[in-house]
């Protein structure tokens, strides 16, 4: 199967891609191509033109993924700048890129007086990401402001999906397999501009005090199960501080794994699994990866 499409792009298509720059644990192996399209007609035209059996994934920010060491077989879309543009649609509603970070969406919705969007400054991804896991933090998740998405499918086909078509549960979107979000209308209240960054000040302090934000990490590694807090469980299980080659579980917040410098994705794989395994022997609960693993051993 060839990765090379039967049309010409007006992106960036480059063959054996580095992808560890452009994720948080800087690990893991390249792309088999990388593609940033300059628009949505070019991501369109691309995928119509590529072989059926090609596979194809979409990369945010890389803050909530661990990429194998032997790479990504098929096509890995990055959104750029052309994507990740942010607009007021009305007093209370935002049309969003799905390139574009949480820190701008909410930084937007604070500039044009809409609050409710607060939360997004806390998660460190794009909307394409948060749409399709359902982002959330500090009581709100992206089923509470999302009124409707743009995605293209992996045949090329774009479609527009309302709130109720994406079966939102705790971290998880009934989002077709390979569609890529293009954008997200996000809907909040009016608020006073100083109010909402009052919020946004109060939730990037408080990540600031609790999580490792400033180390090789890839965010909250597992999902929290009914009743239960992750890294309360990976504390009980004695798993804080536990290292494996160069991976460690954070000593500041234990469902944090970090690359303390040279580690492979192999390691922080394996280290990830020896947890679930010890609060499991611990507790008879087994944790579900919240972080996506992708690529080939």
């Amino acid at each position: 199967m060839s990765v090379t499409a039967a049309t010409a792009v007006r992106g960036k298509l480059k063959p054996d891609a580095p992808l560890a720059p452009l994720v948080w644990f800087k690990s893991g192996g390249p792309a088999e191509t990388l593609f940033e399209p300059a628009d949505v007609d070019d991501l369109v035209g691309y995928l119509r033109s590529l072989d059926a059996g090609v596979p194809v994934m979409a990369l945010g920010l890389g803050s909530n993924l661990i990429v194998r060491d032997g790479g990504v077989t098929g096509v890995v879309v990055r959104l750029g700048k052309a994507l990740a543009k942010v607009e007021r649609l009305d007093a209370v509603t935002l049309k969003c890129g799905g390139g574009a970070s949480g820190i701008l969406v909410s930084s937007t919705a604070r500039d044009t007086g809409i609050a409710g969007v607060e939360f997004l400054r806390s998660i460190p991804g794009t909307v394409g990401g948060f749409v399709r896991m359902n982002g959330g933090a500090y009581g709100r998740e992206v089923k509470d402001i999302l009124v409707e998405c743009e995605v293209v499918l992996r045949s090329g086909e774009m479609r527009t999906m309302a709130l109720e078509e994406l079966g939102y549960t705790y971290r998880h979107s009934a989002l077709p397999e390979q569609a890529i979000v293009v954008s997200a209308t996000f809907r909040g209240q009016p608020g006073d501009p100083a109010v909402i960054q009052a919020e946004m000040d109060r939730i990037a302090a408080s990540r600031e005090e609790s999580q490792p934000l400033r180390s090789r990490t890839g965010g909250s590694t597992f999902k929290n199960p009914d009743g239960h807090k992750a890294w309360a469980l990976i504390d009980a299980a004695g798993c804080r501080g536990l290292m494996l080659g160069g991976a460690q579980v954070s000593e500041k917040h234990c469902n944090f794994l970090l690359n303390t410098g040279a580690a492979t994705s192999s390691e922080i794989e394996a280290l990830g699994e020896e947890v679930r395994r010890r609060v499991a022997a611990k507790t008879n609960i087994m944790l579900e990866w919240e972080i996506q693993r992708v690529g080939q051993k």
